[in-house]
């Protein structure tokens, strides 16, 4: 009798173990999914427009100051951009954004989030830095960054770029329905401005009709800026057509804009 016991009550705790080793691997596969690291294209205009094509100019204000190279030499030339702002930028950069503000034509203020932190929606980290881990904290991430764009008096964002540009395809349908489209990009301009003047000029240079060029206003004493705005004037003197993201049909993958 004592034995049958001792059988029957190994039952609960062989179910115990087997539903902590499912939810074990289940948290290991969710963390180990790939992320998704979304392209952006702009459609091809129907007709001929006269210049060598367009390309869309996106600017990432993570958080740290301004690189007023980069901010001069776009309201000198009249290059249009998308900057995409941080709530940790806009309280730290409010001259910027009242010269932005000053030229509508020119600037598309949207969102990058309230804190920076990447749109993953599973714990683990994404170039050194924490992921937002729930799906509760993405949506937190997004709506305080539209919040802060708000606050400025800026019209609501339609476009989101998460810290990293890297996201859990879970998250990316989660700010679908959120309403904000997601902006990838095709050429990577600076690097995460890690990349020097000369390279960062190649790249942004090498840019061709539908392109999506990413790169950083927020980092004033990386060389990467000078070399920003060396590859824009050379695609400007191409005679390039500079778009922003608003103003043209930009296609993503991944299910990012449809």
């Amino acid at each position: 009798m004592t034995a049958l016991i001792l059988r029957q009550d190994r039952h609960p705790l062989q179910k115990l173990f087997c539903a902590l080793a499912l939810s074990i691997l289940a948290v290991s596969s969710a963390q180990a999914a790939p992320l998704v690291e979304p392209t952006l294209h702009l459609k091809a205009e129907d007709g001929g427009s006269g210049n060598v094509g367009r390309v869309a100019l996106t600017l990432d204000a993570c958080g740290g100051q301004t690189d007023t190279r980069i901010l001069s030499a776009l309201v000198e030339n009249r290059i249009p951009a998308t900057i995409f702002v941080t709530g940790i930028w806009l309280k730290r950069n409010a001259a910027a954004v009242e010269i932005m503000r000053a030229h509508p034509d020119l600037f598309e203020l949207e969102n990058h989030g309230g804190h920076h932190i990447p749109a993953v929606d599973t714990p683990r980290k994404i170039y050194g830095i924490r992921s937002a881990g729930s799906p509760e904290a993405v949506r937190a991430e997004v709506e305080s960054g539209a919040a802060a764009l708000a606050g400025t008096g800026e019209p609501a964002p339609k476009w989101f770029r998460g810290a990293t540009a890297e996201y859990s395809p879970s998250a990316i349908a989660m700010i679908r329905r959120l309403g904000f489209k997601i902006a990838g990009f095709s050429i990577n301009g600076d690097g995460g401005s890690l990349l020097g003047a000369k390279e960062t000029a190649r790249r942004i240079a090498a840019a061709k009709d539908g392109d999506v060029i990413i790169a950083h206003i927020n980092q004033p004493t990386h060389a990467a800026g000078e070399g920003v705005v060396q590859g824009l004037l050379a695609l400007k003197a191409k005679g390039l057509m500079f778009v922003r993201l608003d103003d043209a049909d930009g296609v993503g993958n991944d299910g990012t804009t449809d």
